[in-house]
């Protein structure tokens, strides 16, 4: 039972009205009652009517999260188990589940926590104080519900190590949760085998919202010249080579990335054809230019350029010039595969940076196919910042102005 309430100011909530799961504390006219940084607490409009529940904390800009509409719900493990028993229903419903992302937050009404699945092993990153006093809960009633389906999981490993924790009043922390286990997994995704690093890669060790639009490329290569920019662990590049591209080069600017993604090659039977070198995508592609070189299709899969609203106009000019370097080096007629990451880079700025990219390069842009991330990831549509659309991927065939 909540024993405090949270009041909003009068035309505060919008976001929250129009489906958002946060409050910000600039939102808040008064808090009656007493509390503790991740209880529960209810939340009421200026006029006393009744928005839900969510857990507090005055630590943060966001203040609340919300973790139910109801005024009268009861948060329990009986709850808890009916919002994870309907995320692993979905997933099911949409997604190969052998390596995907079991839980995303906010958009399944878990606010706060990451939860994914590779092979057998769980990895969480969990990111809210109120939702890591239930996470052992989470994650129990989750491995009761895959065992269920006959899924076992053998281990869980925890990357709560981003500096938002911190913003959050809490400590960052990366380690086992129960007995420890070999952190190289291996898992099997659109027919490529991947070694997934889930104590030291990035984020939770594997991009899984990447999953269909990998696929997707695959049937752009057969025979192909193909380059794969910011290749991390090879994902791209490695599914060009099982979909039979004569060549690939994969580039990017990390030692340990290369190194995992020419493991992955090895795994694949796809040293010959599939190469990978670490440099610099900003310095290579005009080396590559100036050397005449070109391809048949090529990959930008870069990091998110901004994290935040204030860095967006640099963020553009990053956009726009690996976009222009990378059509320079697709032939005539051969294809470009772009996408951005940033939740700040919004679908209309970053086609709008594309195209000014292809003026620039004297570049003509028919478009083949436009993505988003897939499935497991769902998007919950709503108001505000906490909106779970993310990922932008193009496909464009590239032909020369004539």
């Amino acid at each position: 039972m909540t024993t405090a309430t949270v009041i909003l100011k009068k035309g505060e909530g919008r976001s929250l009205k129009a489906g958002g799961s946060w409050i910000y504390d600039n939102e808040i006219d008064r808090i009656q009652g007493e509390y503790e940084n991740g209880d529960m607490v209810s939340v009421e409009d200026f006029d006393g009517y009744p928005m839900g529940q969510g857990f507090i904390n005055t630590r943060s800009k966001i203040t609340v999260r919300m973790m139910t509409r109801r005024k009268d719900a009861i948060v329990d493990e009986a709850f808890i188990e009916m919002r994870v028993r309907n995320a692993w229903e979905y997933r099911k419903s949409v997604v190969d589940t052998s390596s995907c992302r079991l839980i995303f937050g906010e958009a399944d009404f878990l606010p706060g926590i990451v939860i994914d699945k590779f092979s057998d092993v769980l990895v969480v990153e969990s990111l809210a104080l109120g939702i890591d006093r239930w996470k052992p809960v989470i994650l129990k009633v989750l491995k009761q519900v895959l065992a269920e389906d006959g899924v076992h999981i053998r281990g869980v490993y925890e990357r709560s190590d981003a500096k938002v924790r911190q913003q959050e009043g809490m400590e960052r922390f990366k380690g086992f949760i129960g007995d420890p286990f070999d952190t190289k997994v291996e898992i099997l995704e659109n027919g490529v085998r991947y070694i997934v690093d889930v104590e030291d890669g990035q984020k939770t060790g594997f991009f899984l919202d990447q999953k269909y639009n990998r696929l997707a490329i695959q049937r752009l290569c057969p025979g192909k010249r193909v380059l794969d920019c910011f290749t991390h662990t090879g994902s791209f590049a490695l599914n060009a080579g099982i979909a039979g591209a004569s060549s690939v080069l994969g580039v990017d600017a990390s030692e340990l990335g290369v190194a995992q993604a020419r493991e992955n090659a090895a795994l694949n039977g796809l040293s010959g054809r599939v190469e990978f070198i670490c440099a610099d995508v900003f310095d290579l592609l005009p080396q590559l230019e100036k050397k005449g070189e070109t391809f048949d299709v090529v990959i930008l899969d870069p990091p998110a350029f901004t994290k935040s609203r204030s860095s967006i106009k640099n963020a553009v000019k990053g956009y726009r010039e690996i976009n222009l370097r990378g059509m320079k080096l697709v032939k005539d007629g051969g294809f470009l595969a772009t996408c951005s990451c940033s939740h700040f880079m919004d679908p209309e700025l970053f086609l709008k940076t594309i195209r000014e990219a292809a003026a620039g390069a004297h570049k003509r842009l028919r478009q083949v196919e436009y993505r988003t991330q897939a499935a497991d990831h769902p998007i919950l549509w709503t108001g505000g910042e906490q909106a779970s659309y993310y990922l932008k991927f193009v496909i464009f065939q590239v032909v020369d102005e004539k």
